[in-house]
């Protein structure tokens, strides 16, 4: 099975408007467009009733003390865990691609509906719904895809994985509100095969020249 994107080549840089966060010279960090990357694909295994696709980020800090303070960098030699960017499930076999923004356009504060999606999909609930909790101006479900806003002091450049995922069920069985870690389990049950390309992404200006 071979997935590709438009938006970004495998291994390379994603655009800042498919991210959740832009290099901002004043305040490091500003809000950007948000939009999912386009992502489209080919020769699913035979037997393939749906697609599922999950992005991760296995580079996010494992300790906060350091992430985004004036002064001080996340050191590279700090262990890092996996940060769930989006869940898409029930994906029609029908289904060769996603346009660049057809499932998220801007950062919505206090998240996005869900889990119901166009076309007959489902999306999970994203780790932004863990990151945000406590904050009240943006505690919420985050619903669909949110991007990368790593921290702008971080030592190293992000890796997100988007991996797509041929199923042998026309319904992915988790049901109501389900997070990405839920609902990979099931999915790695079903998979007839898969797919996976790579794009990276930072908001150190000194890791973006």
């Amino acid at each position: 099975m071979k997935l590709w994107s438009d938006s970004f080549q495998d291994g390379g840089a994603i655009p800042p408007r498919n991210a959740f966060g832009r290099i901002d010279p004043a305040a490091h960090v500003a809000l950007s467009d948000n939009l999912n990357p386009h992502l489209a694909w080919r020769d699913a295994p035979v037997g393939t009733r749906s697609f599922a696709l999950v992005c991760t980020d296995p580079d996010v800090p494992s300790a906060g003390d350091d992430v985004n303070q004036e002064g001080r960098t996340v050191p590279a030699s700090l262990p890092r865990v996996e940060f769930f960017h989006w869940i898409l499930v029930d994906i029609p076999a029908r289904v060769t691609g996603l346009a660049e923004g057809e499932c998220s356009s801007g950062v919505t504060p206090r998240g996005k509906p869900g889990p119901s999606a166009a076309r007959g999909m489902r999306h999970g609930v994203n780790d932004y719904t863990a990151w945000f909790a406590g904050d009240p101006d943006m505690a919420g479900d985050y619903y669909g895809y949110d991007g990368p806003c790593p921290p702008w002091n971080d030592a190293i450049v992000h890796r997100y994985v988007f991996t797509l995922y041929a199923l042998d069920v026309d319904v992915l069985p988790v049901m109501g509100r389900f997070h990405g870690a839920d609902a990979l389990k099931v999915i790695e049950r079903h998979a007839l095969g898969r797919a996976s390309i790579t794009g990276t992404y930072t908001l150190n200006p000194e890791l973006a020249a």
